[in-house]
């Protein structure tokens, strides 16, 4: 990797390309928690090899950017959460639930009538792909069993927490064959502990340490306040759980702080762990400056060794126009680069 400080990375998705889902009926509705396959143009027995072509397109934009740290941008998923959560033994295909989104509306999800097992590997293929496509360091993201709970109705367990443990088990199977397959970085899209913060502080962080038992590789977990397309201005500027995630075994911690303009003394309660810092804001219809995005990292090295810290957009890039989302990228590159220089001289 041809930098060792300020690496930059993504944190997951990258814009889908317009001829493979409709961007306009995915952004006109709350992210699908169970499978939407209505939003694909491109007919079932042709899908596979468009989300393949499609993801050469996202690996080849990110690297053009010069991203240190790249994905797939979860070009064959209608939503970070519903590829794997959906996959699962003991959950209804066909008669789904119904629970409240973060933004307090109804939301068809996952039915969990069984107990929930993993049956088969989900993206252990995507990763062998994703692998097979870039020399670069590499992440996949999976959603986390605190999150994958609150988007389920619950009418098998006895009670949410014993759910999420059944749910961290199979993450766990899933890491392990991830980490096999070739990755280099899996991360746990957890934003539903910063939505339901006092049910967090009950068992979440017990359920990411099962999830994490026994992995050997580079793991991170991602929280936010909800994508900007979703809940555009309306979004707290500071975290009500996040202090608690260094009870966690989590070697990386991504958040988003860009856009909410967060205060970044709060990095001060992660003493140890890897902070994947938000510093687009991707509620801008407008690409941030090189020099914007250096001074946004240049405020988080008052509280955190540059080791320690790695820029990246504020949450998955999904709902953003691709040239936009490319050139925020770029920005990111470029502004990491300019404090990176600063700090060898």
């Amino acid at each position: 990797m041809p930098n060792e400080v300020l690496l930059t990375t993504v944190v997951g998705s990258y814009p889908q390309p317009e001829w493979l889902i409709d961007r306009k009926a995915l952004g006109n509705r709350l992210p699908p928690r169970v499978r939407a396959q209505e939003l694909w143009r491109i007919p079932a027995e042709f899908l596979d090899e468009a989300q393949n072509d499609a993801t050469v397109v996202a690996i080849r934009d990110m690297a053009a950017a010069g991203m240190d740290i790249i994905s797939d941008g979860e070009q064959r998923r209608e939503s970070y959460s519903n590829y794997f959560a959906n996959s699962l033994e003991g959950v209804d295909l066909n008669n789904p639930g119904t629970a409240l989104d973060r933004t307090g509306r109804p939301n068809p999800v996952p039915r969990v009538a069984g107990p929930i097992r993993r049956v088969r590997p989900q993206a252990v293929e995507d990763v062998k792909f994703l692998r097979s496509h870039t020399d670069r360091s590499i992440k996949i993201t999976l959603p986390g069993p605190f999150t994958m709970t609150q988007q389920a109705q619950n009418d098998h367990y006895a009670d949410d927490e014993a759910m999420a443990m059944d749910y961290a088990v199979a993450v766990n199977q899933e890491i392990k064959d991830l980490f096999a397959a070739g990755a280099d970085v899996v991360q746990l899209d957890e934003p539903y502990m910063q939505a339901r913060p006092e049910k967090a502080k009950l068992f979440a962080v017990k359920a990411i340490n099962k999830a994490l038992e026994g992995v050997q590789g580079t793991t991170a977990v991602h929280m936010c306040f909800g994508y900007a397309a979703a809940v555009g201005h309306d979004k707290p500027n500071g975290y009500s759980f996040l202090s608690e995630l260094t009870g966690t075994t989590v070697q990386q911690i991504s958040i988003e702080a860009a856009q909410p303009k967060l205060d970044l003394a709060v990095l001060k309660e992660l003493p140890n762990q890897t902070i994947i810092l938000g510093v687009l804001d991707l509620n801008d219809p407008k690409a941030e400056t090189a020099d914007q995005v250096a001074e946004r990292i240049r405020v988080a090295l008052k509280y955190v060794a540059p080791e320690r810290l790695m820029p990246a957009p504020d949450c998955g890039m999904k709902y953003l126009p691709r040239e936009l989302a490319f050139r925020k990228l770029q920005a990111l590159v470029e502004g990491a680069a300019i404090v990176r220089s600063e700090l060898v001289r």
